[in-house]
């Protein structure tokens, strides 16, 4: 049996023991050993081949002379097959903490675990060979300290695989993407509407109204670049800052809530698919996924009572 048949990933095969952390990290994102779910059988059959997936410096390249000629494509991820299923058509999948509502029905962000983070992290690097995986820092996992920050990070980078992680906060946060990057640890920045700081905000309302809130995120987006962020996330805020922020930064906006005049865009996938009655209204539906379950179990449910199902085709007969 081979080290992948048995399940061994990246990080214990023995050319990988004896690196540091981060080393195995950056030999499993490129060269590890992939899980491809075969839907036929519900059964993954490991797919050990070298990764070619989009890197940080490709990511920043993309931006070149102030503009983006293609826009950056990004969705959230949180299972093997979802980021199956997106990765040919994305160039970034985010293991977003929204997967504490979206997922585990909590209500925010802020019950979320860093277990949780790299457990869904890992899940979506499995699935994926061509996106970039970036993996959210989960509320009180960086914030105390550069060397808390580190610590976490170091483990998410070790243990999932991802090429990232994204962090919220901006100038009050730049100490911190300074000492993370410094230390080869790339950082997604956020500003304007940071949902982990939804208590201090008041709420999830659009940032950036008043004349000094104006500024203040303007000056966070700003921190972020010079402290070696390689690319920041603009949520929820009017759209002329996240114009101007755009305009101004030499790395990357990716606007959730804020202006087609991004360099990218990031939704929530469950939120785009159409799995909930009611999203923010920066939200577009390009499905219905809600109704076809809803509709699929009814169907189910009334197969089974009129014991239609299983038919034939479903059961096992002796011959």
């Amino acid at each position: 049996m081979t080290a992948e048949a048995s399940g061994v990933t990246g990080h214990d095969k023995p050319e990988t023991r004896g690196l540091p952390p981060l080393c195995r990290a950056f030999y499993t994102a490129l060269m590890s050993t992939t899980f491809q779910l075969d839907t036929s059988t519900s059964r993954a059959h490991p797919t050990p081949q070298p990764m070619r997936r989009l890197t940080v410096p490709q990511i920043q390249r993309r931006k070149f002379g102030g503009k983006t000629e293609q826009p950056l494509v990004m969705l959230t991820a949180y299972t093997a097959r979802q980021a199956q299923l997106l990765d040919a058509h994305c160039d970034m999948l985010l293991v977003g903490d929204s997967l504490g509502q979206v997922v585990y029905g909590l209500p925010s962000t802020l019950q979320v675990t860093l277990d949780m983070m790299i457990a869904h992290g890992a899940a979506v690097v499995r699935g994926s060979y061509h996106s970039m995986v970036i993996v959210d820092m989960p509320f009180g996992s960086y914030e105390q300290s550069p060397a808390q920050a580190y610590a976490s990070a170091a483990r998410v980078m070790a243990e999932t695989g991802c090429a990232a992680v994204k962090l919220e906060g901006g100038a009050a946060m730049a100490e911190t993407i300074r000492f993370l990057a410094q230390r080869g640890i790339p950082v997604m920045a956020h500003v304007g509407l940071t949902p982990q700081a939804v208590n201090a905000l008041g709420g999830y309302g659009a940032r950036g109204r008043s004349q000094q809130e104006h500024e203040t995120i303007v000056a966070d987006g700003q921190a972020v670049q010079d402290a070696g962020a390689f690319a920041v996330v603009i949520e929820g805020v009017v759209e002329p800052i996240a114009v101007a922020l755009t305009r101004s930064l030499e790395i990357p906006t990716i606007g959730i809530g804020a202006s087609a005049q991004c360099d990218g865009q990031v939704l929530v996938t469950e939120d785009m698919l159409g799995m909930f009655e009611r999203v923010p209204r920066f939200v577009k539906r390009y499905g219905t996924i809600a109704e076809e379950i809803t509709a699929a179990a009814e169907l189910y449910a009334k197969e089974v009572r009129e014991r239609s199902f299983p038919g034939a085709d479903q059961i096992y007969s002796l011959d």
